[in-house]
């Protein structure tokens, strides 16, 4: 393996890693007042469980418009407030959920 394919594929890494880390702020910041992580309870739905049920792509859907998504996503009403986040927290917010479980893919119905 060339040496500017080692570097690419670290800066890759990095990136990932940095949008895990700003993600957990993020839920920090905004989602842990609800949705625990650890099956801790809360009001919304414990992250541990959202990551298994749906992807990074739903999970940022619907963090940046909850009230024009939940009867999308199943349920009959929105609790959760719509948060000021920019799309990249959303997106970061969305791969650390999907980080909790990272073994989920080996479970998944095909």
């Amino acid at each position: 393996m060339s040496k500017k394919m080692i570097i690419t594929l670290s800066m890759c890494a990095l990136c990932l890693e940095g949008s895990v880390k700003n993600g957990k702020t993020v839920y920090e910041v905004n989602c842990a007042n609800c949705h625990s992580i650890n099956m801790s309870g809360g009001m919304g739905k414990d992250f541990n469980l959202v990551s298994y049920e749906r992807t990074k792509e739903e999970i940022k859907t619907y963090a940046q418009n909850p009230s024009g998504n939940f009867r999308k996503f199943g349920y009959s009403s929105n609790a959760m407030p719509q948060f000021n986040i920019t799309d990249e927290e959303a997106h970061d917010v969305a791969e650390y959920i999907d980080s909790l479980q990272p073994f989920k893919k080996w479970m998944k119905k095909h």
